[in-house]
């Protein structure tokens, strides 16, 4: 017997978005890793395109915006949003002003 799939979220590509304010990127040859201060969790990121999405992030006004300028086409960017909502998921990306400070997700 299989454990049930959880359902992702789906993000909102036009909200403006940013790591978690308690998550540390560390950019590693590989990609990067991402960990999370408040549930102690570490991601590692090993395509260097949704790393640089979510370094972008800061100079783009939605989430949109920031996969168009990595150069995705609109016909590829499935993968890319559904990466980018794990990471949602997972609280290693929010919307600006979604999280509490004494939020440990």
């Amino acid at each position: 017997m299989s454990a049930p799939v959880k359902a992702l979220q789906a993000v909102d590509l036009d909200a403006r978005w940013a790591l978690h304010p308690q998550v540390a990127l560390r950019p590693e040859s590989f990609g990067a890793l991402l960990y999370h201060f408040g549930t102690r969790k570490l991601s590692f990121l090993k395509n260097r395109t949704i790393v640089a999405i979510i370094e972008s992030f800061p100079q783009h006004p939605n989430m949109r915006s920031a996969i168009e300028a990595a150069g995705i086409p609109e016909s590829g960017r499935a993968p890319y949003v559904k990466a980018l909502a794990t990471l949602a998921d997972s609280h290693m990306i929010a919307t600006v002003g979604d999280s509490a400070p004494n939020d440990p997700r």
